[in-house]
């Protein structure tokens, strides 16, 4: 697997003692996040096999932050809650002081998790988009981004298409297909039009993601389409950069939006300058391929950004509400990898993973069951805790590296100072020596576990 590697502007002089008590979460068996008893700093006492060592004088990227998809289903289940239990689920998962999600996805017509396939502007080719309209998201969907966004002010938006309208494509449907080049110049002032009108609506658009996942039409079994390599930086480089510019139009430009294996092709149309100056960073899905794909591309373009954008579990799988230390160690090697945020596939779901016009089994964030409205809490969930409820905006990653095998370790330094390690152990129980600028502590490290720790410098 390819290393990070710092560069001059990720160095950091910074390499204080820590002191004082060092708050710790667990969790593992019957605990979710729970409080354990606290530990503290002493001086270094030889050197332990088992030690993760933690050197703030190297710092990497900065974090966005955390959270999932507001899909058309997510909103949905959302708006199935009384006013009061929505009112304590979304303070629960946007309030700074609890989970604290930060960062999340929308979709920009259907995805496959929707109530129905729709678009902007349905029907016969409207090169004029004279029947552009919103409307449909105005029932639920913009009424609880404008919930999130009261709760936490600072939630970031990634919006994405599934899909152009059918009549903008080869093949003329929404379901598969690829997109037509003659359509380029319509399509970008359609998804400019979104933006305003969502500006308009009351909730602002912070970034854009030309297609959810370029490289597939999902045999056009759900909302896809495909973008080749050359399409997509013809589409950015003389369309919506151009008209985004033109427009004043402040939301950031993603490419890829699709899987690791694909790293050669990000890199190739960011080599390209014309693209290059209009596109902030690459967006990824961890599906197939390595998370070291994220580095190469690093390397290749530090300028640029690179952003986890979709990942979600199966609520078929028996170990749905369970599956903690598996998500938390496949976080650690996304933002050990240069991501700057994580964000979830759909917030919510009800118990059969609906609703669904598309052909996979996922599982929401959370499950609102459809008869009783009982909120049940995934294993991905209880992992996401461990780092958004730790790690801010503005944090930075620090260099860690351990002599022990089978512990997933990431550390970073927020910017009001508190320092958080994450510390994911997939086997037995054990112990660890967390070292740091000539101090260290034992943590006990309970089997199939997630601890975070925090302090203050």
């Amino acid at each position: 697997m390819l290393r990070p590697r710092a560069t001059p502007a990720q160095s950091s002089p910074e390499n204080r003692q820590p002191s004082g008590e060092i708050t710790v979460h667990v969790t593992a068996g019957a605990k979710r996040f729970a409080l354990d008893a606290p530990l503290d700093w002493q001086s270094e006492q030889g050197s332990p096999a088992d030690s993760i060592l933690i050197d703030p004088g190297q710092q990497f990227q900065e974090i966005l932050g955390f959270g999932a998809s507001f899909t058309d289903a997510a909103c949905y289940m959302f708006n199935q809650l009384s006013l009061r239990s929505r009112a304590q689920l979304f303070r629960e998962l946007f309030h700074p002081s609890e989970m604290g999600f930060s960062a999340c996805r929308i979709s920009v017509g259907a995805s496959d998790y929707a109530t129905k396939m729709y678009c902007f502007d349905e029907g016969a080719p409207d090169p004029e988009l004279r029947r552009f309209s919103i409307d449909h998201d105005r029932e639920y969907i913009l009424p609880m981004l404008k919930l999130g966004r009261s709760v936490n002010p600072d939630l970031f938006l990634l919006a994405t298409p599934w899909s152009p309208p059918g009549w903008m494509k080869a093949g003329g449907s929404m379901l598969g297909g690829s997109m037509r080049k003659k359509s380029f110049g319509v399509y970008a002032r359609y998804l400019a039009k979104f933006i305003k009108a969502y500006s308009e609506a009351g909730v602002t658009v912070n970034a854009l993601s030309v297609q959810n996942e370029v490289d597939t039409d999902q045999d056009g079994n759900m909302p896809a389409c495909l973008w080749g390599q050359e399409y997509e930086m013809q589409f950015i480089s003389d369309h919506l950069g151009p008209l985004f510019a033109k427009e004043k139009i402040g939301a950031k430009i993603w490419i890829l939006d699709h899987n690791y294996s694909l790293w050669g092709r990000a890199i190739c149309e960011l080599d390209d300058p014309e693209v290059n100056r209009y596109v902030d960073g690459v967006a990824w899905h961890g599906y197939v391929g390595e998370v070291s794909a994220m580095t190469r591309v690093h390397q290749a373009h530090p300028e640029k950004h690179m952003y986890w954008t979709e990942g979600g579990p199966s609520y078929r799988d028996p170990e749905y509400q369970t599956d903690w230390t598996q998500w938390s160690a496949t976080f650690a090697g996304i933002l050990r990898n240069w991501a700057r945020c994580i964000m979830g596939w759909n917030l919510a779901l009800d118990e059969a993973g609906k609703p669904n016009i598309g052909p996979f089994d996922c599982g929401g964030v959370v499950t609102i069951n459809s008869k009783t409205k009982e909120i049940t809490r995934s294993g991905q969930y209880w992992a996401l805790a461990h780092y958004s409820r730790a790690i801010r905006r503005g944090a930075r990653r620090l260099e860690s590296s351990a002599s022990l095998e089978g512990v997933s370790h990431v550390a970073f330094a927020n910017p009001d100072g508190i320092k958080a390690v994450v510390l994911t152990n997939a086997g037995p129980q054990r112990k660890a020596t967390l070292r740091m600028s000539g101090m260290e502590t034992a943590v006990n490290l309970p089997a199939d576990s997630i601890t975070t720790l925090t302090w203050r410098a």
